[in-house]
């Protein structure tokens, strides 16, 4: 097993080069917010081995998700939750959707952005949207079905407003 870090100048260094260096940290330097904005940074993914209270903050989290969008699998529960926390991982990697607390996979809006950057990202909506999209009779990308999804709604909105 690899000498576990203790130097934060040494742990910088090393994470500034490689973030999953973070996984060799003790564990004061897995719970140091700069060691460990400088690993995910660097690589998303180190944000696995950061302390849980970093695995909470939004600050951490979003660097992480925004330099690779499968870092949310390691995001609290809580972040998991929040809307920009997914757009920025979705936006990033559609793929991240999965790891999306279920009620986000029932946005619109977020799966659009899932979609538009992998298409295959449809595969972990909600049923309900997916059924929304096989429903439309439009052909074209998948993109382009939210796209028309999307013009359908606004029209059904101004329909609304001006009924009011």
């Amino acid at each position: 097993m690899a000498d576990i870090i203790a130097n934060k100048e040494v742990l910088m260094a090393a994470v500034e080069q490689d973030g999953h260096a973070l996984r060799l940290a003790s564990q004061n330097l897995k719970e140091d917010k700069e060691v460990v904005l400088a690993a995910v940074k660097q690589n998303g993914h180190a944000l696995e081995h950061a302390s849980q209270e970093l695995k909470e903050d939004k600050e951490v989290v979003l660097a992480a998700v925004k330099q690779n969008g499968y870092a949310l699998q390691f995001a609290s529960k809580e972040l998991k939750e929040d809307k920009e926390v997914v757009l920025a991982a979705v936006g990033n990697n559609g793929g991240a959707l999965q790891y999306a607390y279920q009620d986000l996979r029932d946005t619109e809006e977020i799966v659009f952005e899932a979609v538009k950057q992998n298409d295959k990202a449809l595969e972990y909506a909600s049923g309900r949207i997916k059924k929304k999209i096989s429903n439309l009779e439009h052909d074209g990308t998948i993109v382009e079905k939210f796209i028309c999804l999307n013009k359908m709604s606004r029209a059904k909105s101004a329909k609304m407003v001006k009924a009011i």
